[in-house]
């Protein structure tokens, strides 16, 4: 699960910095930094050094990732809107959220740890990303994209609450997140804002 997080974030993450004209330098910057961030975070949360710092394989992942989103941008004109890279970020969002919710319930989290931990992990190296690239996090906004690593995170601890088998409740965290972002996408989901609510409240 990590390993297909660090490079689907790290191409997406690249992906954008791409779009905003930033040297490769910068490039590489920002897609390690949303490929690394999210996991830097939990691991400090929960007390450990980050494995992003432990292992050389780890950076070549991610590396890996922003190679990738080079070469698309060879290829296609504005790679981050493309579905390759849309659908790239729902699975890294999954994996991460996954990845994310087994530490917390390793070390023995209750259920908010587990969904704090989890949503932590998946959308932190974007937020820190959008930072970098001088704009709010989007996760802020109204696309339905952290909730969907909250819902994932939920589900995996509903299932090893329920006594569920690490493996099915891995699978149920990953698929949840991940359908749910599709369907977002495919659907044009998001969250309501407190001025939408008025305007509907008024009518």
């Amino acid at each position: 699960m990590n390993a297909i997080g660090l490079v689907a974030f790290a191409l997406v993450g690249s992906a954008k910095a791409i779009r905003a004209e930033f040297d490769l330098f910068g490039v590489t910057v920002v897609g390690l930094v949303t490929a690394f961030a999210g996991g830097a975070t939990r691991d400090v949360l929960v007390g450990r050094v980050p494995l992003a710092l432990q292992t050389v394989e780890e950076i070549a992942l991610g590396l890996f990732g922003v190679c990738l989103a080079v070469v698309l941008y060879a290829w296609l004109e504005a790679p981050d809107d493309r579905p390759i890279t849309l659908y790239a970020d729902a699975v890294g969002l999954a994996a991460f959220a996954t990845a994310g919710a087994i530490v917390a319930t390793e070390i023995g989290l209750p259920a908010f740890g587990v969904v704090a931990i989890a949503t932590i992990n998946a959308v932190g190296g974007g937020a820190f990303a959008d930072l970098l690239l001088d704009r709010s996090p989007f996760i802020l906004f109204e696309d339905f994209y952290a909730s969907c690593a909250v819902l994932g995170g939920s589900a995996y601890w509903l299932f090893t609450a329920l006594a569920a088998d690490a493996t099915l409740a891995a699978a149920a965290c990953a698929s949840v997140t991940v359908g749910t972002r599709v369907l977002a996408l495919s659907r044009g989901w998001t969250v309501p804002t407190a001025q939408r609510l008025e305007t509907v409240a008024g009518e």
